[in-house]
């Protein structure tokens, strides 16, 4: 079998200053790189569209090989990648609604973002809404059996969390299908960012999705260095690191006190959300805001971190490293908690690895890819860590995967402390005449976010991709829901914990 790099030197290359190739294939390759991704020798990065193409990113995991193949379609069609691959069954839906774009022979073309009253949704910049009116209803995928009834919840829900549909299908109290309906949350992030000056649209990829508003600044300064050949100081590359592991941290004490939140356990829930208040506050000290939000920026980063900022991380990591232990031995030893979470929302390990579900939705069924250790961008290649696996896939083992990945993080913060070096934190930029192309990968907290822009004249961003990890979980958590009793799908979707937004764009 060819490698992932062959097929894409084979195509019409685009040069670009990053070391991974993007390029203008034929249909014939295109199918056959459908075929890869069908047979598991590859994995689907991301899929986008614009007016006239479509291209995806690929990943070769065995011979570590990255590359995007683009697919020219001036009519609007182009042979379907969900037909034979359903991970990217969404991500055609989304690009038709953006772009136009039709996938020959796909199973499953329902309308995913446009719910209906965008009018004309191609391209972006001439969107039209219409009456809510005129919107046809969604047509849910139909159950057959007896004695079924559906249950709708959302797309408001109680609390504050984001919009988003769930149609159950149950049979008593066990749930046969779950289907979701999306996109309630979006926000036109990559339409907004066309044209845009980098500056702009660094503000705007930090907004993708507010949990995470550290990991995709991070994509997309990345993503711009590697575009424009820019080489960052070595102190912002380190600082990057810890803000990325701080938003890590807090995401991951916050996510354990909430599952158990959804098992009735709520001590566990104000123990760890006060943790994930030291961590927040920590973060506003020593970074000057407390998400760390426009703090990474493409050349560097916008703020030193000063010595009462070292104290108080240290003072984090000495207080959490006191208080995390008695936590997990709580959960590890309460016998109505481990009733609620062993067992609950398995996600089989085929499952996981044919979506390539990443971060805890993945590591805790198997599939063992964490992009710090895998790509392996600095400062993670000089970084010593583990990543935790598991194989049994439930609710339990997601709380595991995240128990692990906090003492994995308060390890990295301390390297990064002690390897620190001084310096200047960020470079400028010259601005540019030429369209030039980036990509790059990055860990967040709940997996690999991918970033893919074109940088066309005056600096201006002509197309930028942004692809959350969601896209490859929320289907996941479909299949995970199967068989179990509708009141534990709070406690399976709090395990998953996707973003509607990120998702949303």
């Amino acid at each position: 079998m060819p490698a992932l790099i062959d097929l894409i030197l084979a195509g019409q290359r685009v040069e670009n200053h990053f070391p991974w190739s993007r390029a203008v294939v034929t249909p014939k390759k295109w199918g056959f790189a459908v075929e890869q991704l069908a047979d598991g020798h590859w994995s689907l990065l991301g899929l986008w569209g614009e007016p006239g193409a479509v291209h995806m990113a690929l990943l070769d995991e065995g011979a570590g090989d990255i590359g995007v193949v683009s697919l020219e379609c001036p009519s609007g069609r182009y042979p379907s990648v969900g037909r034979l691959h359903p991970p990217a069954l969404r991500l055609e839906r989304a690009a038709a609604d953006l772009f136009g774009l039709l996938p020959q022979g796909a199973p499953d073309t329902r309308r995913w973002l446009d719910h209906g009253h965008w009018g004309v949704s191609y391209p972006l910049s001439t969107r039209v809404r219409t009456s809510a009116a005129t919107a046809s209803p969604y047509p849910f995928l139909p159950a057959e059996g007896e004695s079924l009834h559906q249950i709708p919840v959302g797309p408001v829900h109680a609390g504050i969390i984001e919009p988003g549909h769930f149609r159950f299908t149950a049979s008593g109290e066990t749930v046969v299908r779950l289907e979701e309906r999306l996109g309630y949350a979006h926000k036109g992030i990559e339409g907004l960012m066309a044209g845009s000056d980098i500056d702009r649209a660094a503000k705007l990829a930090g907004r993708t999705s507010g949990d995470s508003t550290v990991a995709y600044s991070l994509a997309f300064a990345r993503a711009v260095e590697a575009a424009l050949g820019v080489e960052v100081p070595p102190p912002a590359v380190w600082l990057r690191a810890l803000m990325a592991e701080l938003e890590r941290l807090a995401n991951h004490l916050g996510d354990i006190g909430a599952i158990c939140n959804d098992a009735a356990f709520a001590l566990m829930h104000a123990h760890c959300g006060v943790l994930r208040e030291r961590v927040l506050r920590a973060s506003d000290a020593a970074f000057g805001h407390r998400l760390m939000r426009d703090r990474i920026v493409p050349g560097g980063v916008a703020s030193f971190l000063t010595d009462d900022g070292t104290t108080a991380l240290r003072s984090l990591i000495a207080e959490i490293r006191q208080r995390f232990p008695a936590l997990v031995e709580l959960y590890d030893n309460t016998a109505s908690l481990q009733d609620r979470t062993v067992a609950t929302g398995r996600l089989k390990v085929d499952l996981a690895r044919q979506y390539r579900a990443g971060g805890y939705v993945g590591r805790a069924s198997g599939r063992d890819f964490d992009a710090r250790r895998n790509v392996a961008y600095p400062p993670y290649d000089e970084l010593a860590f583990d990543v935790p696996l598991l194989q049994e896939g439930d609710v339990n083992a997601r709380v595991w995967i995240r128990i692990h990945e906090v003492e994995q993080s308060l390890s990295l913060i301390e390297q990064v402390l002690q390897q620190l070096p001084d310096g200047p934190i960020r470079v400028d930029f010259a601005q540019t005449d030429q369209p030039h192309e980036g990509m790059a990968l990055v860990e967040g907290f709940r997996g690999d976010i991918l970033a893919w822009l074109r940088i066309g004249k005056g600096g201006l961003v002509e197309r930028c991709h942004l692809r959350d990890p969601s896209w490859f979980q929320w289907p996941l958590l479909e299949a995970a829901i199967e068989g179990t009793i509708v009141a534990d799908f709070p406690l399976c979707n709090k395990s998953f914990n996707c973003s509607y937004s990120g998702h949303d764009l």
